[in-house]
């Protein structure tokens, strides 16, 4: 009984001595006066200081989550559970790869942190995808860093048994492929023109050789395919499969793209489906290759090129 009693009389001790030095301090750094409460056991005191200094919802603060940390660590003490969890749910939001280590907390608190975190993940999972798929249809270079946190995210340990299946499993296979396209090099610049050789005197003009009737120009609104005759198909220049590498497929797969007059494609389509997010991979890669246009007498027109996926193999 004497010892509880000067136990607890140090704690308060400690407690007293921790806001009477830090009363200065408050006004200048209140989160570092906080976190000196709390290892005083002052949960109650810091908790109110914690609150005082919470940023609203429409203010960003590089200290907001660490004020939700130790927000969450002095309710799980005060035993008020389901305020914690809603503390370590805007947590996981505002720092979702935050993970406390059993060093820093006891196996309770740490418990209590993967418990909501294995909950609100996968939500912050699809939001933080969306957030990069959306940097990457406006070419923004920011979406490869998107979706490496997508990445990171989804292979999380708090996750348990949802890392392999979906929507989380779907999500990483979709930021791999996406990530690869976002960071494939894009067309070489061109080449420097050599400077023009120095004007030569005027040649007498030839004679003229008799007129040639010039063969009929194709219609542009037409695809060819590799049926018609006289038409040399598209020559490839970029046709890489490296975005399709990290998914697995049972068996290859075909895709249609027709290739306009300048060599680019502009349309594609499934012919022989693998699953749904492999095939849509793979449209999107077949959207960034590039031809030498196909050509009918010597003049490009559109052509409708069916090409066959490479099958990984385990």
């Amino acid at each position: 009984m004497c010892c509880g009693r000067r136990q607890t009389i140090v704690i308060y001790f400690v407690a007293i001595v921790a806001l009477a030095l830090g009363s200065d301090a408050t006004a200048q750094n209140p989160l570092a006066a906080a976190r000196d409460l709390y290892s005083a056991a002052a949960y109650e005191d810091a908790l109110q200081l914690l609150n005082r200094i919470r940023p609203s919802a429409e203010q960003r603060s590089d200290d907001g989550h660490v004020i939700e940390q130790y927000r969450a660590f002095c309710l799980l003490a005060l035993g008020r559970t389901a305020e914690a969890e809603s503390a370590i749910e805007s947590l996981v939001q505002a720092a979702p790869s935050y993970r406390p280590t059993d060093a820093e907390v006891s196996p309770h608190v740490r418990a209590a942190f993967g418990e909501v975190r294995r909950r609100t993940l996968p939500g912050v999972i699809q939001a933080t995808y969306e957030v990069a798929k959306a940097a990457f249809d406006r070419k923004d270079p920011g979406a490869a860093e998107a979706f490496k946190l997508v990445l990171e995210l989804t292979a999380d340990p708090d996750l348990g048994a949802l890392r392999s299946q979906p929507p989380v499993s779907e999500l990483r296979t979709l930021a791999a492929g996406f990530l690869a396209l976002s960071t494939a090099p894009g067309p070489a610049p061109p080449q420097p023109q050599p400077p023009s050789p120095p004007e030569q005197p005027a040649a007498p003009p030839p004679i003229a050789p008799p007129p040639r009737v010039a063969p009929p120009r194709p219609t542009t609104n037409r695809i060819y395919g590799s049926d018609d005759a006289n038409v040399v198909p598209p020559i490839v220049v970029r046709q890489s499969f490296a975005p399709l590498s990290d998914v697995f497929a049972l068996r290859p797969g075909i895709v249609e793209v027709i290739v306009d007059e300048l060599g680019e494609v502009i349309a594609t389509k499934t012919i022989l489906a693998v699953n749904t997010v492999y095939d849509r991979i793979a449209l999107a890669t077949a959207r960034s290759w590039r031809y030498r246009p196909a050509t009918l007498d010597g003049v490009p027109v559109k052509f409708r090129a069916i090409v066959q996926l490479q099958q990984k193999t385990r």
